[in-house]
């Protein structure tokens, strides 16, 4: 005689949460044969892929054809923002002995490839999505422990202790990621270039680079004063659940601070602040929502773009949701050491009846959502975005992207150097 019919649904495991919702299945098309190819032959063969090989080519002519003058908001650049020889405190003597150390550990060929004249178009080339296009500097994959380790030092030298931790996690994010859809020739913690700009000095103006998936950084050193933009910090997703990262969560103040935000606003002010209650609202312009960029204005090779203030005039609102603003700022601004940071923040401060904040999507628990906020002297920008790797068609809050830039012409620290030099600072110039 039988026994009764088992129950399989009892053994089966529960679905998966979160991002782990989203993994593709083993040989999914999006994904398979890609094992095959490290950085270099990856970007290589997506040049020739239909469409996505026209972006490449797209960027690629936005880098070699452009110069440098700045974002702004209505096409005229302000001339009376950036006063030159500030005493900031920035921790250019740290920077600039690890920058020598760096230099020092590498071969005379190695060396050519890293250093740049500080006027050096490669400034402009950081890219942040996995595609290795522009090969400027050295690739940290491609090198041996030393010179990651001397790339390290000249990273931690020149951020605060709570960025130096927020660089590493992203990193870490990125093998994570590569480790979850089996890509770790290309997608690692170390898929990431870095330059040098200009002589490393204790006056004169000199920086470095770095740029990869979900990180790009630009560095400016002059004198006792600091530029830590633009930057574009990410990941997907923002989360490590396993292995020896397990329990990173990145981007969680930021999130929550913005939630936060436009939450306290009273009615009639969310009414201006909140220009659509969708991320991907279907009465936006055409365009408005990029294939690549989502909601983001001031990405890669966006470095001259028009951008016009929207939302929310701080100018009317009242002593709180004016300092709340501030206190989200520095969120954004944490990675940058004390004094710079100090004196972002004051400059901050000093335009606040100047500064706009606008916000695009739901204000719940879980939908996706961009936010800008935006003045004379910053501009900085949040949003969640659909699956590159992960197979998630619509914005979700698990893949993150944020942008900081200084606009009208400071972006790589290029209205200093030219108050500093007498030449304007195009950027260019040789590689």
């Amino acid at each position: 005689m039988d026994g009764p019919a088992s129950d399989d649904s009892t053994h089966r495991d529960p679905p998966p949460e979160g991002f782990r919702r989203y993994l593709y299945p083993p040989n999914h098309p999006r994904l398979a044969g890609l094992d095959h190819y490290d950085a270099a032959g990856y970007s290589d063969a997506m040049c020739h892929a239909p469409l996505l090989g026209d972006a490449l080519k797209w960027w690629k002519h936005l880098f070699e054809s452009g110069t440098f003058t700045g974002i702004t908001n209505d096409g005229s650049r302000r001339d009376d923002l950036y006063p030159v020889g500030g005493h900031e405190d920035a921790p250019t003597g740290a920077a600039l002995t690890a920058a020598n150390a760096l230099i020092e550990a590498v071969s005379e060929t190695d060396r050519r490839q890293l250093v740049h004249p500080v006027n050096s178009k490669v400034w402009r080339a950081w890219m942040n999505p996995e595609f290795y296009v522009n090969r400027f500097g050295l690739r940290l994959e491609e090198h041996d422990e030393t010179v990651r380790a001397r790339a390290h030092e000249l990273i931690r030298a020149s951020v605060s202790a709570e960025g130096y931790d927020l660089i590493r996690s992203i990193m870490a994010t990125n093998g994570f990621l590569g480790e979850l859809v089996q890509l770790p020739r290309l997608l690692n913690e170390n898929s990431y270039n870095i330059n040098i700009f200009g002589t490393p000095s204790a006056d004169e103006p000199w920086g470095w680079n770095l740029y990869g998936h979900h990180l790009c950084l630009n560095c400016l050193f002059i004198g006792d004063q600091q530029v830590f933009t633009p930057i574009f910090l990410g990941a997907e997703p923002n989360e490590i659940d396993t292995g020896a990262h397990a329990g990173t969560v990145l981007f969680t103040e930021h999130q929550l601070g913005g939630l936060n935000l436009v939450r306290s606003l009273p009615s009639e002010l969310a009414a201006q602040a909140i220009l659509y209650h969708a991320k991907r609202d279907p009465t936006m312009p055409a365009g408005r929502v990029h294939p690549a960029d989502e909601l983001h204005l001031a990405g890669m090779f966006q470095d001259n773009r028009e951008i016009p203030y929207e939302g929310l005039n701080l100018a009317s609102c009242p002593e709180p949701l004016r300092e709340a603003t501030l206190e989200l700022v520095e969120v954004f601004l944490r990675y940058q050491p004390d004094g710079p940071r100090s004196a972002r923040l004051a400059s901050v401060r000093d335009y606040l009846d100047q500064t706009w904040f606008c916000w695009i999507g739901g204000t719940d628990d879980s939908s996706p959502f961009y936010y800008r906020i935006q003045s004379p002297v910053i501009l900085i920008e949040f949003d969640h975005h659909a699956g590159v790797f992960l197979s998630n068609s619509e914005p979700e809050r698990f893949h993150v992207h944020t942008v900081v830039r200084t606009p009208n012409g400071n972006d790589y620290g290029a209205e200093l150097v030219c108050r500093h030099t007498g030449s304007p600072q195009s950027l260019d110039g040789p590689q």
